[in-house]
């Protein structure tokens, strides 16, 4: 199984992106969507799990939960778009992953078993950070996580 991770995207979906996202099972965007229409074009490509970033105002993103949880090949997966407003104790919760955005950072980060990643800004470029986003692979159980220069196709 593929999940599509991608955050931070302020308005600008790239054809990068989508070209990225395409094929996955499921997409994740993780916060700071920018623009209704973006949910409109990953959830042609796939199911669609987003979560309100700080910049997601007005009655479409009154809509969107601050987090949510999916199961996903019997793995649980926690999203929230500010890691700091994280309101669970992944371990306890028998989480598996946790996906987040805001920092526009991207990171694979195994602690105590959870595995948290985020995938970066996909929208406009911030300071000297890459455009990235992300996938999740869930095979046999056994999960793994890759952040990818949307640029230069280069794994970060």
């Amino acid at each position: 199984m593929r999940i599509g991770l991608i955050s931070d995207t302020h308005g600008l979906l790239r054809p990068q992106a989508e070209a990225f996202l395409g094929g996955s099972d499921f997409i994740v965007h993780a916060g700071d969507v920018g623009d209704e229409r973006i949910l409109e074009s990953l959830a042609a490509l796939a199911p669609l799990t987003v979560v309100r970033g700080n910049v997601d105002h007005g009655a479409w993103a009154e809509r969107l939960p601050y987090s949510d949880c999916l199961e996903a090949a019997g793995l649980h997966l926690y999203v929230l778009h500010d890691l700091s407003d994280l309101p669970i104790d992944p371990l306890e919760a028998r989480i598996d992953v946790v996906v987040y955005g805001h920092s526009h950072q991207p990171q694979v980060e195994s602690r105590h078993g959870v595995l948290y990643v985020n995938p970066g800004s996909a929208g406009p470029r911030r300071f000297h950070l890459p455009i990235a986003a992300g996938e999740l692979r869930i095979e046999d159980g056994r999960t793994s996580a890759r952040i990818v220069d949307l640029e230069t196709g280069r794994a970060l």
